[in-house]
């Protein structure tokens, strides 16, 4: 076999041409067949390995891989070495391996990226399953079946394998662990993940789900792995995960900074274009509409929403709270009230534009300040008339005791601001005409 280059799908991040609300325009690719693992003519399983410098030790770690997968798999698998425009011997390492070992192929790319070689490997694959490992195998092979097993039964469209899960043998450094558990927290309470290890070199995903999800995916390099899960699992998609016994490489190359920096990046931006609704997910809905798991699209939109409302929200809470002590012994409590208030509504009404419901550019910014302030109207006189009884009902009340009522009434008229802004002031339907990036819909 030869060896192969192959160019970039059509992705996000490429400037192809796009659709409706600047989402890629791309046909939809056929179904691949149907796994039949037993018949010895279809490639039920195409397993990466994506390597960059890896000359010293690719060609023991390919052997081992296929001595294993001939041997120990009831079904026809293929290894595809992706190599990452190595500078060593690497690729003349696998192109020999490719001659040598019958399911073996070799896929070359001139940029570096393991996001990226695992974008090409899979796209250019005809397997019904796609899986990738790291070189080293830190992860036994004895969690390769139990990984696709059900991704070929069509129990799950996605499968990976975890080092955090109860049953995985974990190897590693505590700094190692100390950074993955803390990835992993910032995965749950930014992107609401629940898969536990977004890291872990060892996934697995159908071929089905892969081709409708790759040209969602942006990024190239690490991030990659979080983004696609990300994607799968707001798209509804069966996501399992399977204990693995995993040994940590002494002889990482990985800069844990650099990769860590870029990570975050990778984070808010993805938080970004789901709150923006960028991002077309419902043509992966579409196309896998009998696997489907998560509740729907809308609900999902509308949890995103919520949630960045309320970030916004606790941040403007905390600086009408320290406004309020600020300003109620200069001017007493109601105008103290009133200009944090003021203050707060005018930071609100912007930050829920850009961050909530997506809307970018200077069209319509007036009119959507003007109907923000006519929220906070609402707002001043719920916590005025909440002030103004409690001091009806005890006049010598302290100031601790009104903050305490006035942040009670906040919370009510945040409540009811998220569902003006949502249902008047940044309906999608009258913003359509002032968004640059896009609105959610």
């Amino acid at each position: 076999m030869t060896t192969t280059q192959l160019p970039r799908p059509a992705g996000r991040a490429t400037g192809h041409a796009h659709g409706v609300n600047g989402t890629p325009a791309r046909a939809p690719l056929p179904a691949p067949a149907p796994v039949r693992p037993g018949d010895g003519t279809t490639t039920a399983l195409d397993l990466v390995i994506p390597v960059y410098n890896e000359g010293h030790t690719l060609e023991a770690s390919v052997r081992r891989v296929h001595a294993y997968v001939t041997t120990q798999l009831p079904f026809r698998t293929r290894i595809t070495v992706a190599d990452n425009a190595s500078t060593d011997d690497t690729l003349a390492v696998a192109r020999r391996l490719e001659q040598e070992l019958p399911g073996v192929r070799v896929v070359h790319l001139d940029a570096k990226g393991r996001g990226r070689a695992l974008h090409e490997a899979w796209w250019s694959s005809d397997a019904s399953v796609l899986a990738y490992m790291d070189v080293d195998l830190s992860t036994d092979l004895a969690a390769l079946l139990p990984l696709v097993a059900p991704l070929l039964s069509g129990h799950s469209e996605v499968a990976i394998g975890s080092r955090l899960q109860r049953g995985s043998r974990v190897e590693r450094g505590p700094k190692r662990e100390l950074i993955s558990r803390c990835y992993n927290l910032i995965l749950r309470g930014t992107l609401a993940a629940k898969f536990s290890d977004a890291q872990c070199g060892f996934k697995a995903i159908r071929a089905d789900a892969a081709h409708q999800l790759l040209p969602l995916v942006e990024d190239t390099g690490w991030f990659f792995d979080t983004e696609l899960l990300v994607l799968a699992e707001r798209a509804g998609l069966r996501i399992h995960e399977v204990p693995v016994d995993w040994v940590d490489d002494p002889d990482s190359r990985v800069d844990i900074v650099a990769t860590a920096t870029a990570d975050l990046k990778g984070v808010w931006r993805l938080l970004r274009d789901l709150g923006a609704g960028r991002i077309p997910l419902d043509e992966v809905r579409a196309a896998v509409p009998s696997r489907l798991s998560g509740p729907a699209p809308s609900g999902r939109r509308l949890l995103d929403q919520v949630v960045r409302f309320a970030v916004v929200g606790l941040a403007c809470t905390a600086a009408y709270a320290l406004l309020y002590l600020l300003l109620t012994r200069p001017v007493g409590a109601q105008w103290a009230n009133f200009l944090a208030l003021l203050a707060t509504a005018v930071l609100n009404t912007g930050l829920n534009r850009r961050h909530t419901f997506g809307v970018r550019g200077p069209g319509g910014a007036l009119r959507h300040h003007a109907q923000g302030l006519a929220v906070f109207g609402l707002g001043w006189a719920l916590t005025a008339g909440s002030l103004a009884a409690l001091h009806a009902a005890a006049p010598t009340v302290g100031h601790g005791v009104e903050l305490v009522v006035l942040m009670v009434a906040n919370l009510a008229a945040t409540l009811l601001r998220f569902l003006l802004f949502r249902s008047w002031v940044f309906r999608p339907q009258r913003d359509s005409d002032h968004t640059t990036e896009g609105t959610l819909r």
